[in-house]
């Protein structure tokens, strides 16, 4: 069984600063600074596939966890400066493999796939990195087929704040989780933090606590909810989305806008258009985005379903088109929407009398498209942005 039994030891240098400091604080002199570490993680017990080392700073958990996992949690990257981060993953890797990977860590945006990782964010770069992890340990060769790789993370959700940190751990999970099942994806995941809010969202099989010395197996597996304001918005609001979309970043004169919220924080965006159909004529969704550090926990689908159910509520149907593989994905399984056409390329067409818009269509491109056949949501109150009791549109995610 893993144990940890060690002794650090440093020199100290008996300098005038030093000699003082230890009588201003009543420190006994000494030659050597030491300070042991002592850990038990019956970690043979049981499988598991995430686990997690928490506590404060100074508690020995980056010691630990290299003195447990060896060289695991030593792998330094070296990103391309001039180049799309893409470029840095394996070479055996497909461009749509690399970007499922990148999808599932919660970081669906393929206009900052583009760019070079120093021109990304923190939270997407602590995504990005958690990504290239994965896909380094899937593509190194192992000396026994039977054993899952193992990927370490030191200061995990140290750089990010604490909303992105527990939405983040969530999506990472479920990615890991994803293929635990598969011999030749399935990775053991370890998590090294100083921050115990991130427990519940993570959701390991076991966690260890160095202050305390205290090992615990997990069963618990439901993460918190999460919940979100969703309020109509001024269409200026698609300043906050737009570079984010991966059609145009133009928005129609015409959408009527919504936006969810995480803890008053803005975090997807939702614009409906009307749809002129000869025979049906109703609504259609014409954008909805999700910004990065919120990926990965399904709000992107959460605010285009209650949106969905609002426009329902006028008695006409609500149609929806997406290239997006996820929303495709998600949308085939739900009992909420209804596939009306396959995933397949649409000829190019012009309809006389309409004027052309100046932004992207979906023509050219593999989509495929869905009517909402959910519950229809009351629509009294839609143009402010509260229902009913005055308070403001909650959905859950």
């Amino acid at each position: 069984m893993p144990r940890v039994d060690c002794l650090k030891a440093v020199p100290i240098q008996r300098s005038a600063r030093v000699m003082q400091l230890e009588g201003i604080f009543d420190v006994p002199p000494a030659q050597r600074s030491t300070f042991r570490f002592s850990a038990h993680l019956p970690l043979e017990e049981e499988d598991w596939t995430i686990g997690l080392i928490v506590g404060p700073s100074g508690s020995g958990k980056t010691t630990i966890a290299r003195d447990l996992f060896g060289t695991a949690m030593d792998r330094p990257f070296a990103w391309p400066h001039d180049h799309s981060l893409i470029d840095a993953f394996p070479e055996p890797m497909q461009i749509k493999q690399i970007t499922e990977l990148l999808s599932s860590v919660g970081f669906s945006s393929p206009p900052s796939w583009l760019r070079p990782f120093h021109a990304l964010s923190n939270g997407e770069q602590f995504r990005v990195t958690i990504a290239r992890m994965l896909a380094e340990a899937v593509h190194t060769p192992r000396t026994h087929e039977d054993v899952p790789r193992l990927v370490v993370v030191d200061e995990f959700t140290s750089v990010v704040d604490r909303t992105v940190a527990r939405i983040g751990s969530a999506a990472i999970s479920k990615a890991i989780r994803r293929n635990a099942n598969d011999p030749l994806r399935r990775c053991r995941f370890v998590a090294v933090s100083c921050h115990d809010d991130i427990i519940d969202w993570l959701s390991p099989d076991w966690t260890y606590e160095p202050a305390a010395d205290q090992f615990q197996w997990r069963r618990e597996r439901r993460r918190p909810p999460l919940s979100l304001e969703i309020c109509r918005v001024h269409r200026k609001a698609w300043r906050l989305f737009s570079h984010h979309h991966y059609l145009s970043g133009n928005l129609s004169p015409l959408a009527k806008c919504f936006v969810a919220f995480v803890d008053s924080r803005p975090a997807a965006f939702t614009a409906v258009l009307s749809f002129p159909h000869p025979k049906r004529p109703g609504w259609r969704e014409h954008r909805t985005v999700c910004l990065p550090d919120f990926q990965g926990v399904g709000i992107g689908n959460a605010i285009s379903e209650f949106v969905a159910g609002l426009f329902k509520g006028t008695g006409k149907p609500y149609r929806s088109t997406t290239s997006s593989p996820s929303m495709i994905h998600h949308r085939a399984r739900s009992p909420l929407w209804k596939m009306i056409r396959k995933p397949s390329m649409v000829r190019n067409r012009r309809h006389r009398g309409l004027k052309q818009c100046n932004y992207v269509s979906s023509y050219g491109r593999l989509t495929a498209s869905f009517e909402y056949v959910g519950p229809p949501r009351e629509f009294t109150s839609v143009s402010t942005g509260l229902n009913s009791n005055g308070a403001p549109f909650v959905g859950r995610a």
